[in-house]
């Protein structure tokens, strides 16, 4: 087909002649060229494709995700009337939602799944019209769902998130109010005692793990397992037992603060050698030396932690101990690490933010809060599926958009003698931004030296012991 030829490909996806063409080619035909050649969007053939997609006739169930996924006007089309399929009347969110995910596995990216959220969340209120809950706040309760999934049920790092906790995070997520306490905690509970599952596309979910360990490790790493077990989506890590080992070496931790800066208790803050091993996008802090051979014990596991969109920095402000570094997480816990050098502590500096500056995905867009309320973007611990220079990009951009918010947020100060909540929430986001500057800033430091040296920085990283 030449490039010039206008040509109306919804009717190629449709079509009863195209029934013994592969799922993936029809949906190649139907739905990721359909704007870009100029379709206008048919309701019949949305109709016909989503019928199709419901009964997978002629298509797999990965196949399902992808078309709903899609930000276009036909794919909006397509995912209407797939959602009309589902009669949620009478059900709560819980229930509805776990019919939803045993229909097709979620897949694709973070943007993806939240858009066949949104329209799920839609769905659900069309059939509960007299649900008092918004179709935003909908929304925000089926994300957190998926998030105290994975949190209650997967195989994750740290303590489990409490009802109180939940019900504290969502404080002020429902256009500005708080939800119900009685229908967080029935949620709450529904997922505790029974977890989330859908459908899963053994096939097609080998084939992508297996993709995703080929590009960034290399074809020699076959083996894979998944440490949050497929809980969440959006949080979910595919991670190669054998991932590349960036660093390895003796450290000795201290824990400073815990999940969204509340200071350690006292009784935990004590200094602790271990054998750190930087592998992957995890830091393995291990009781015995390293081993690449040896398998992990539940207690290295209990250790370990994630340096996605993490930032390591030396502790200036730390005079009691020399060569420490401080290490700041996605989830704002602090830690502080003694190296037994300065070359030491700056190889680690250095490292750890290499590997958070290539491999953290995009931040997930925040939940919608009051005007009072500050939110934190959720930081998917997935790896970017970015290339190295879009992936700098994208640092530019989200540094850029964050000292836009930062220099628009000082503009309207609050007074300082103030205790109020909202003084509270004030200082939270100034913190948070200024956090982000320096973070964004120390990883766009770390990706032109990649980029020049055409990735043979990481391959370095690869080859050194530490």
């Amino acid at each position: 087909m030449g490039s010039s030829e206008v040509v109306p490909l919804c009717k190629y996806a449709l079509s009863d002649s195209d029934s013994d063409m592969g799922s993936t080619e029809q949906l190649d035909h139907g739905s990721t060229d359909t704007l870009a050649n100029g379709c206008k969007a048919d309701s019949d053939a949305a109709k016909r494709l989503a019928k199709r997609l419901y009964h997978l006739e002629g298509f797999k169930r990965c196949d399902v995700a992808r078309q709903l996924g899609k930000n276009n006007e036909f794919s909006k089309l397509v995912a209407e009337e797939y959602l009309s399929f589902f009669d949620f009347t009478g059900l709560t969110l819980d229930k509805a939602l776990r019919t939803f995910l045993k229909a097709f596995p979620l897949m694709g990216e973070t943007q993806e799944r939240e858009r066949v959220l949104i329209h799920f969340s839609r769905r659900y209120c069309q059939c509960n019209p007299e649900e008092s809950t918004s179709e935003d706040g909908i929304h925000t309760l089926t994300c957190a769902l998926m998030l105290l999934n994975t949190d209650l049920h997967g195989h994750n790092i740290g303590k489990k998130m409490s009802c109180q906790q939940f019900i504290a995070n969502l404080d002020g997520l429902n256009d500005g109010k708080d939800f119900a306490k009685e229908l967080l905690k029935t949620l709450y509970n529904s997922i505790k005692n029974e977890k989330l599952e859908w459908a899963i596309d053994e096939d097609e979910l080998r084939k992508s793990l297996s993709e995703l360990v080929d590009d960034k490790l290399g074809a020699s790493a076959k083996k894979v397992t998944r440490i949050v077990d497929g809980s969440n989506p959006f949080l979910d890590i595919p991670q190669a037992l054998n991932a590349i080992t960036y660093k390895h070496g003796v450290l000795t931790r201290k824990t400073h603060a815990d999940t969204d800066g509340k200071r350690t208790p006292r009784g935990r803050r004590g200094w602790k050698k271990f054998y750190a091993v930087l592998k992957g996008t995890i830091l393995y802090l291990q009781k015995d030396e390293y081993k690449p051979d040896k398998d992990l014990s539940e207690v290295d596991l209990k250790n370990a932690i994630r340096v996605h969109h993490a930032l390591a920095t030396k502790a200036s402000d730390y005079s009691k101990k020399s060569n420490v570094l401080k290490l700041k997480t996605a989830d704002w816990r602090v830690f502080l690490f003694q190296a037994p050098s300065k070359e030491e502590m700056l190889s680690w500096i250095q490292r750890i933010n290499l590997v958070a500056s290539i491999f953290s995905a995009p931040a997930f867009p925040a939940a919608i809060c009051s005007m009072k309320k500050f939110c934190r973007p959720l930081l998917p611990s997935s790896m970017t599926k970015l290339c190295q220079e879009e992936q700098l990009r994208s640092h530019e951009n989200k540094m850029r958009q964050i000292a836009d918010e930062l220099t628009e947020h000082k503009l309207h100060p609050v007074e300082k003698s103030l205790k109020s909540k909202e003084a509270e929430e004030y200082r939270l986001k100034e913190h948070y931004l200024i956090f982000e500057v320096r973070d964004l800033l120390s990883w766009h430091l770390n990706c032109p030296s990649v980029l020049q040296e055409g990735g043979g920085q990481t391959l370095c990283l690869e080859q050194s012991g530490g």
